[in-house]
């Protein structure tokens, strides 16, 4: 039996990108998870039986809208604080940049998001966590190498 190729959780990066020219992308400090959707959103449609009226209709779907979501949590670390924020705080979308490293290839999604959600907690005798999520504006543009 071949094993498959993985990637392992240091080698899923989520970077945010600063206003320079060309843009220089960072990874916040903190992420224990992360997670990236990718969503399809679908117009539904009967198709008839043209030889039958009466018969059930299949549904078709095409294809409206295409769209992305990052997730990720963790604590909150110092480190990142103010970058969170200051991506939360910014009226316009930030460059944002996903890399997926494999040994043979990485796959990269690179466009503009919006920090949509920021949220921060602690239990007591626990660590500050922090939860965010980030939500595409426009096209993200995926590269393999």
């Amino acid at each position: 039996m071949t094993q498959p190729t993985t990637a392992r959780f240091g080698k899923f990066r989520v970077l945010l990108g600063n206003t320079a020219d060309p843009i220089v992308y960072a990874a916040p400090c903190g992420f224990t998870s992360k997670s990236l959707s990718l969503t399809k959103n679908l117009t539904d449609v009967n198709l008839p039986d043209c030889d039958d009226p009466d018969a059930v209709s299949w549904v078709g779907r095409d294809a409206e809208s295409l769209s992305a979501s990052v997730s990720g949590e963790g604590v909150l670390a110092s480190e990142s604080v103010e970058t969170w924020l200051d991506a939360w705080e910014d009226s316009d979308a930030i460059p944002v940049k996903i890399e997926v490293e494999f040994a043979a290839k990485t796959v990269t999604w690179t466009g503009l998001m919006h920090v949509s959600t920021f949220t921060a907690g602690a239990e007591q005798g626990g660590r500050v966590t922090a939860s965010v999520e980030l939500q595409s504006d426009g096209e993200l543009t995926r590269a393999v190498a």
